[in-house]
């Protein structure tokens, strides 16, 4: 989904699909470091699902009228008739998005701060500023950060970042004005989003795997739920791609041929490769016979399935059977 992907994956898709010409166009008004940032994303896709590329498109269309609509009578102007048109919740979205990048973000200057200097400079405030700055920062630089802290604060901060949900413009104008008084206060006249589990499992997946375990762990004991949660969005069924061959073999073993089909059924055709590419050419002739006359099928039962080969892959990565690449891991043993 167009949702999952990064700002710069997203742009990559939009030049593709609006052609080299109207690309070219839009070169012109970027710097190097720009263009070259967007011809290496460009390069790197593969086959984009027209789901996904038409998703991105209407993104762009709404950013772009929003854009307009404030251009035209301000930001209350263009809300009213985002909600009109698309329903509050959607504007809501767009116009959060928007704002983003047309005013300055809180904690902007700690994005511009090397990690460890940056430690130095919070790891002493309590864990629910820490978490709420973490929420700010770039998945790389939030995940270092926690993986320094102390473990039982480790755990701490990732409790309250995962349940982090809105917080107030003169809260968050009051923190940031104590930890960095060179910043100028931001000016944004509505609430705004940022932590929660989304925010959680993006800066646990980027931490070494001891860290992350030490977490998840703790989590277990004081809130078996949140954990949980966290667990089940750590690997989704997509994220199968990314597996070495052994470890699709090996999954394809522990998982009941029908739970395959039917998660497959609507999985992408990245998915689907890389889980035909790993069996044999009877075995995956059947299993797209057993998918092609399956008829309908529940989306429930889809997502159940897709659960139960996630769940194997978590079994299988615990106890040490295969291995999933995570961010800050240097090496791996086999």
């Amino acid at each position: 989904m167009a949702g999952r992907l990064s700002g710069k994956e997203k742009a990559a898709v939009l030049l593709v699909a609006i052609g080299p010409e109207l690309s070219g166009e839009v070169f012109k008004h970027l710097r190097e470091e720009e263009i070259e940032d967007l011809t290496l994303q460009i390069a790197s896709l593969r086959r984009v699902d027209p789901g996904v590329r038409d998703g991105v498109l209407a993104e762009f269309a709404d950013m772009v009228s929003a854009r307009e609509f404030i251009e035209q009578g301000g930001i209350d102007y263009a809300r009213t008739l985002l909600e009109q048109a698309l329903g509050s919740e959607k504007a809501g979205e767009i116009i959060e998005r928007l704002t983003a990048s047309l005013q300055v973000r809180p904690f902007d200057f700690a994005g511009k701060t090397e990690p460890s200097e940056l430690l130095n400079f919070i790891q002493n405030e309590h864990p629910q500023t820490i978490a709420l700055i973490l929420a700010y920062l770039e998945t790389e630089q939030a995940s270092m950060i926690l993986s320094a802290l102390p473990p039982e604060r480790q755990v701490d901060v990732a409790k309250r970042l995962a349940t982090l949900d809105r917080t107030t413009p003169e809260v968050l104008e009051e923190i940031e004005g104590t930890l960095e008084q060179r910043l100028s206060a931001f000016a944004i006249d509505d609430y705004t989003m940022a932590g929660g589990i989304d925010s959680a499992v993006e800066i646990l997946s980027q931490v070494d795997r001891s860290t992350e375990r030490t977490i998840i762990d703790a989590l277990e004991e004081e809130d078996p739920e949140l954990a949980e949660e966290i667990r089940k969005r750590m690997f989704v069924f997509e994220d199968i791609v990314g597996l070495d061959d052994r470890s699709i073999q090996q999954i394809i073993r522990e998982v009941e041929t029908k739970d395959l089909s039917l998660a497959l059924k609507t999985a992408s055709e990245d998915v689907s490769d890389r889980i035909m590419a790993n069996m044999s050419k009877r075995a995956g002739e059947m299993l797209k016979e057993d998918i092609e006359f399956m008829g309908p099928v529940r989306l429930r039962d889809i997502e159940e399935a897709q659960q139960k080969i996630v769940a194997v892959v978590r079994r299988l990565e615990e106890s040490g059977d295969i291995v999933i690449s995570r961010g800050g891991e240097d090496e791996i043993v086999v």
